[in-house]
């Protein structure tokens, strides 16, 4: 076996003291800084929804004769646009407005589900909240609204979340 020349154990050396470098430096920042997303007297609140607006415009029965005109594969008896009403919520807690934002709906031709998630630390102990939804083409008020008095307790989470198969709000 041949042993290795002093060029070669100076090198071995340096990359070992670079390794060891390297690694205590990945230790030092594995544990320092201390990192907290929340203080210790706060609680959080989550809205996330997707959800699909109504459409923008009702489905609309073909006559006979445009559905002759139509190719066999395409003869469907109504026609229904695609394009879908963007989301409004609004989200109130202990009376103030915290939140006011619009969610288009996703796709190219805007007929996927409308999309907001937000994280709104809060003080912990009693909260009044207010949630409210629309998801039509109507330019006044809101298709759903949910209150609820929750109690927040120190690095708790609450989501608010919409269920479009029960249609109603639900809090967790």
């Amino acid at each position: 076996m041949k042993m290795p020349s002093t060029r070669q154990a100076a090198t071995w050396g340096a990359q070992g003291v670079l390794y060891a470098a390297f690694a205590g430096f990945l230790a030092l920042f594995s544990s320092w800084p201390d990192f907290r997303s929340l203080q210790p007297d706060e609680g959080l609140i989550t809205i996330s929804i997707a959800h699909h607006g109504q459409r923008l415009q009702p489905c609309r029965e073909q006559s006979l004769e445009e559905l002759a005109r139509l190719p066999p594969n395409m003869r469907v008896a109504s026609r229904c646009p695609r394009e879908r009403a963007p989301l409004l919520v609004e989200v109130d807690i202990d009376g103030t407005t915290v939140l006011r934002q619009r969610a288009e709906a996703s796709g190219l031709s805007r007929d996927g589900a409308g999309k907001l998630y937000r994280r709104m630390p809060m003080p912990v102990g009693v909260h009044q909240v207010r949630v409210r939804l629309r998801d039509s083409n109507r330019s006044e008020g809101f298709d759903y609204v949910r209150e609820e008095q929750v109690e927040l307790r120190p690095a708790e989470i609450l989501v608010v979340d919409f269920d479009s198969e029960q249609r109603e709000f639900t809090f967790k």
